[in-house]
């Protein structure tokens, strides 16, 4: 027996005498509570993409593009001034482009590394659907029910004061 836990002797009591804690026996907590108390942290927030990191992704795609050009350019054996006219007009015409059109032929396969684009497409897609459903873009969630609420409290008041 140590520290007067236990049995004096395990012989003949069909244990080991190992004593063990009761991991069961849930101690009361004082001053906690298990969720958070202000309900507008619990309400789901849309990740916003950075609009500088999606400029950044689209200018490299354009230059990525401009250097293969000028690349495969240089292969053929063109002179700088025919290389440096051309790079220069493909860049042009890409900057040009929307950003949405020269994301349209990937089709929603984002890398794992590109949450930007990621939350910048599920914005996209959220903005689809409500306009799709006819939700208006001021909703707020449990609205309803807190309307019908209003209208029950307003009722039962009408009917205390026709009382």
């Amino acid at each position: 027996m140590s520290s007067n836990v236990g049995l004096t002797t395990p012989r003949g009591s069909g244990t080991s005498g190992y004593v063990q804690r009761n991991l069961s026996h849930l101690k009361p907590r004082d001053n906690f509570a298990p969720y958070p108390k202000d309900y507008d942290l619990l309400k789901h927030r849309q990740r916003k993409p950075d609009k500088e990191i999606l400029d950044h992704d689209r200018l490299r795609e354009v230059e990525v593009k401009v250097y293969d050009l000028r690349d495969k350019l240089e292969d053929e054996g063109v002179d700088e001034e025919e290389i440096e006219l051309q790079t220069s007009a493909l860049r042009q015409k890409l900057s040009s482009l929307a950003p949405s059109d020269s994301r349209s032929d990937r089709k929603g396969q984002f890398k794992p590394h590109q949450v930007h684009e990621l939350a910048q497409a599920k914005i996209e897609e959220s903005e689809k659907l409500r306009k799709a459903l006819g939700i208006s873009a001021n909703y707020e969630e449990g609205s309803h029910w807190k309307k019908q609420e209003e209208r029950l409290r307003d009722g039962l008041g009408e009917k205390e004061r026709d009382r």
